[in-house]
């Protein structure tokens, strides 16, 4: 009898969180490495949307905490594209369309990435945060250098 009902907690207890653990797993944001999206591109062709920004960019952390949470921007980018969040001053080597990116220092402790400023400039300059939006084959058909509202971000991946 006690097996009976432990069999029954368990079967309770596991489909009861079914829907809550599906519910929140759609409502994550996917994000990718460079190396992630380039490789899953090859497989599954998608545009990619790349977000880059800095740790002390207010303005970054903004569209972090409002634009890229609202569930109808996760539900284009999830199902869309490849969602890519960089931090342009990230120290860490990127291997992306067959080439090799890196931090470059332009003074002490400041520097930007050269992927940052491959993808990210905007009739020469780099300012955070920039949103670039790449087709499969790596050729950039958008880009955003200022904060997307949660609208104007689903108005630019509808029409993408």
């Amino acid at each position: 009898m006690i097996k009976k009902i432990k069999s029954i907690v368990v079967f309770v207890f596991l489909f009861s969180s079914l829907p809550l653990q599906s519910f929140s797993q759609n409502n994550e944001l996917k994000t990718y490495t460079f190396e992630k999206a380039d490789s899953l591109n090859t497989i599954t062709p998608k545009s990619m949307v790349i977000f880059f920004h800095t740790d002390w960019c207010k303005y970054c952390a903004q569209m972090l905490s409002v634009t890229l949470k609202d569930k109808e921007v996760i539900k284009h980018l999830n199902e869309d594209f490849y969602f890519i969040s960089f931090d342009a001053e990230s120290k860490e080597e990127v291997l992306f369309a067959g080439e090799k990116f890196n931090f470059k220092p332009s003074g002490n402790n400041t520097g930007v990435h050269e992927i940052a400023k491959q993808l990210a400039t905007i009739d020469g300059n780099l300012a955070y945060p920039t949103l670039s939006i790449l087709n499969e084959k790596y050729e950039i058909i958008f880009q955003r250098a200022t904060v997307l509202s949660i609208e104007e971000l689903i108005l630019v991946l509808e029409k993408i």
